[in-house]
């Protein structure tokens, strides 16, 4: 049975670990305890709203949110930054319920929608998404500044 509850500081470990498999599977090196002190700052500061998702007593996806401001519908949107859910469990629609639970807190914070961006390699996602009712945007390009370091 799933059940989806919201990260606090008593989930680090689990999630630490989730978040973990996540960088990895966008070929970033494993680092548990920097990303542990990440999700920590995060949730501490209020800066985030993670659902994690339960199947088997344990622990196996989350979706992250971080709050935005749409300037035309002049309200909350929210970023839907990180999603992920462990290989082991992938085709039992935990990554819709995931997102389903992220429109309902749509609803809960008066916000006016969710906002997210994939690697167009991400054929899992790319398929995903529209299936949830995502509509791709074509009209726009998005561009990174990364800060030089020194």
């Amino acid at each position: 049975m799933k059940q989806i509850e919201i990260a606090t500081l008593h989930h680090l470990d689990e999630f630490a670990e989730l978040f973990d498999n996540y960088r990895v599977f966008y070929r970033q090196p494993s680092d548990i305890e920097r990303g542990k002190a990440f999700l920590k700052d995060r949730i501490t500061n209020n800066e985030t709203v993670t659902f994690l998702i339960k199947e088997d007593g344990k622990f196996v996806g989350f979706a992250q949110l971080y709050p935005l401001f749409h300037y035309k519908a002049l309200q909350r949107q929210w970023l839907l930054s990180d999603l992920f859910v462990n290989p082991d469990y992938r085709g039992r629609g935990l990554s819709i319920a995931l997102i389903d639970r992220c429109k309902l807190y749509c609803d809960e914070t008066a916000a006016c929608g969710l906002l997210l961006e994939t690697e167009k390699t991400n054929d899992i996602g790319n398929n995903l998404y529209p299936k949830c009712e995502f509509e791709l945007d074509k009209d726009h390009n998005y561009y990174n500044w990364w800060k030089k370091v020194s």
